[in-house]
């Protein structure tokens, strides 16, 4: 019963590892881009739960990072959304049911799916630095907590301690949390259905910058690193699988006024860096966020978490993504085709960085032919 009761605890702190990414890209998508946030925390609830139950082991649930990002920086109706996450789910579940995608994996080399890893830990990093900016104090004394609760007590729950120690020192200090315009009182509003228009819109505008990141960052980099996390039990995490449940979630939620949602490697990374190992974590995330969609009072409680101490936490996460165990062991000659896709990925975005990353392999590989022949 002691050991059943320590990896409750480990996997409740893992399930807090993915804040960082969770709560500032949806919470920010709620705030600025105006969408109702019941059935946002409701989509994140539902799809965190199934993927628990489904792949029993900690999967993380994140929103599509290139949808939120245009969200809150573009002009996009809630219809252009409807419209691209039923064409986002469409276009997975094909991928993933007919197992194209399976075979698409296999062709990706290993030196760019570190690369692509490496780059978006450091695109992670860099979002962590300025969330921390809006109150050094906060960050700093909770990314110190988390280093040393890691290190010398491991079998603590640092992120559960962390988020205690960030929430104490910003209601000490002041310190911003995220922000949220909740109405009063709450409603829970449908978004109408997409015209012509606004299937274009989000075809061009959200559909096709997303699918790169996702089949990338969602799809192949999961995949691989669950397989370097759990070793066999990660047999049921296909790429094919990933696409399914990724596709199933948004032509199913997303219509009903949730964000496009995707898995995601630095998901993976911070769930498990943290101490999460069962798909009990997922479950228990979701079902803290159905609780508090549900619950009055509820949507308050998470801008009660200082943003600084969420960069905290987004950094260790970002870390734990991109210095993986493949980045130190790979040949000599595959870093410079892993420093290019990082660099490409990091200046420009994953799609790119994917793109130069083959190209590079492609050389490499030519070179590596000749001076054998040589």
């Amino acid at each position: 019963m002691p050991s059943i009761q320590k990896n409750l605890v480990k996997d409740a702190s893992g399930a807090l590892g993915d804040l960082g990414t969770l709560l500032p890209l949806s919470l920010g998508a709620i705030g600025l881009a105006g969408l109702a946030p019941i059935p946002v925390l409701l989509g994140f609830a539902a799809f965190y739960i199934a993927t628990g139950l489904y792949y029993r082991l900690p999967i993380p649930v994140q929103p599509m990072k290139a949808v939120a990002a245009l969200l809150l920086t573009t002009q996009v109706s809630a219809q252009s959304l409807v419209a691209s996450g039923v064409l986002i789910g469409v276009i997975l579940l094909l991928l993933g049911a007919t197992g194209w995608i399976n075979r698409a994996a296999r062709l990706v080399p290993g030196s760019v799916l570190s690369g692509l890893q490496l780059g978006l830990g450091l695109l992670l990093a860099s979002m962590s630095v300025g969330l921390m900016a809006t109150s050094l104090p906060v960050g700093l004394i909770t990314l110190s907590v988390l280093l040393i609760t890691l290190k010398i007590f491991p079998s603590w729950p640092a992120a559960l301690i962390g988020l205690c120690v960030a929430v104490a020192i910003g209601a000490l200090i002041g310190a911003p949390g995220p922000t949220l315009d909740i109405p009063s009182p709450v409603t829970f509003s449908l978004p109408g259905l997409p015209g012509i228009n606004d299937w274009q819109q989000g075809f061009s505008k959200l559909v096709l910058p997303q699918l790169a990141l996702t089949l990338t960052n969602a799809i192949f980099l999961t995949a691989l690193m669950t397989e370097d996390y759990f070793g066999e039990q990660s047999r049921r995490v296909s790429p094919a699988r990933l696409s399914v449940s990724t596709g199933l979630a948004n032509l199913l939620m997303v219509p009903f006024g949730a964000l496009p949602m995707c898995h995601g490697a630095g998901g993976l990374a911070a769930h498990y860096r943290f101490g999460a190992r069962t798909g009990m974590a997922p479950v228990l995330l979701g079902t803290g966020l159905l609780m508090i969609a549900l619950i009055p009072g509820g949507l308050s409680f998470i801008t009660a978490i200082p943003t600084a101490g969420l960069g905290a936490l987004l950094l260790v996460a970002a870390v734990e993504l991109g210095l993986s165990k493949r980045l130190w062991t790979a040949k000599p000659s595959c870093w410079p085709v892993i420093a290019i896709t990082a660099l490409v990925t990091f200046w420009a975005d994953p799609f790119f960085g994917f793109l130069a990353g083959v190209a590079a392999e492609t050389f490499r590989t030519a070179w590596v032919r000749r001076q054998k022949i040589a």
